[in-house]
């Protein structure tokens, strides 16, 4: 069995997540056992990680396919049912993308928690352990100031 940590993202003030909770091997964050990395490189790898997901669910969403009477009940419920079947549009660079994260996080609109533990610093060293937990929570900017 592999072993993975755990990603969940939360906004600050609602009780829905951002997205569903999900997970990324172990080996692929922190090679070698015992092994430490910095938060930087954290953020960097979970970052490149979504890139190559999303990426996949765009290619996936090329091919048209047959819907089952439940994923169109469930695409209704949610106000849209997608056959797939049309050209992905949007291109992510990953370099971008972990740089924007970490410009992010060191404007402090987002935290982070490594197994309900807060991470201040880009450079701070995190252990990760099998069944670890990263906790992303976006901070709301209060309106007028």
């Amino acid at each position: 069995m592999q072993a993975n940590v755990t990603i969940e993202a939360k906004v600050l003030g609602r009780k829905k997540p951002l997205f569903d909770d999900w997970a990324i091997p172990l080996a692929a964050l922190a090679p070698g056992q015992g092994a430490s990395l910095s938060l930087r490189d954290l953020i960097a790898r979970i970052v490149v990680e979504e890139v190559v997901a999303f990426r996949q669910r765009q290619q996936e969403r090329r091919l048209a396919r047959v819907l089952t009477s439940g994923e169109i009940a469930q695409g209704l419920a949610a106000g849209k049912v997608d056959t797939g079947g049309h050209e992905a549009r949007q291109t992510v660079d990953p370099q971008a993308a972990v740089a924007t994260a970490l410009q992010a996080f060191e404007d402090r609109l987002y935290l982070v928690f490594v197994d309900g533990q807060q991470q201040m610093s880009l450079d701070a060293a995190i252990a990760l352990a099998p069944g670890s937990r990263v906790s992303f929570v976006r901070l709301v900017a209060l309106a007028g100031g």
